[in-house]
């Protein structure tokens, strides 16, 4: 069997859009199972969103960086705040020239007439979420000191190039299904 039918039967393409959320975290986790039985071994996803929630996103990006495929994740877009967390849990990554990145530290509102003790909690969740994302991007990313500058007080916005310089993607290289493969959304 040739290289090139032997890896059309191994790669998948799928599609991901919408809120990092529960619903998504469902989704995910349905569509990798499929995935492992059917003998997937590398799983070629376009990730479309404007993010959500962390806690999902973090399961996201822990569940897809240990699972039984390797994940390629394009944007072709726009991936922002915690769905940059979930692009990163790919091997390889891709945005095409167009595309859109955008991290921002976690954010949070207060009920109207909260108490102190109350804003305390608030601030200490998104306290340790910030720290549990900024390892990942720091992990992952190689951002100049002018850009984790901005990180720190407001949203950093990347354009492909940008990210490539920052090593959030292999390439500048558009999410291309060969001829005829099955594209599934997830």
């Amino acid at each position: 069997m040739s290289e090139e039918k032997t890896t059309q039967e191994t790669d998948a393409w799928f599609t991901l859009s919408g809120d990092v959320n529960s619903d998504m975290v469902h989704r995910v986790f349905e569509a990798v199972s499929g995935m492992s039985e059917n003998g997937v071994e590398t799983a070629h996803v376009l990730i479309q969103s404007n993010g959500g929630y962390v806690s999902d996103g973090l399961c996201l990006y822990n569940f897809l960086s240990n699972a039984p495929v390797k994940f390629v994740m394009y944007n072709a877009g726009a991936v922002a705040s915690i769905a940059v967390i979930l692009f990163l849990s790919g091997t390889r990554r891709y945005a095409s020239e167009t595309a859109r990145f955008m991290v921002h530290k976690s954010h949070a509102t207060a009920s109207p007439g909260a108490r102190p003790d109350a804003l305390n909690i608030i601030v200490e969740g998104l306290r340790a979420d910030d720290a549990r994302t900024e390892s990942i991007l720091r992990k992952h990313i190689e951002l100049l000191p002018e850009q984790w500058a901005i990180h720190q007080y407001s949203d950093l916005h990347l354009t492909a190039r940008d990210a490539k310089v920052a090593r959030m993607i292999n390439e500048v290289s558009d999410f291309s299904p060969p001829k005829g493969v099955r594209i599934r959304n997830i």
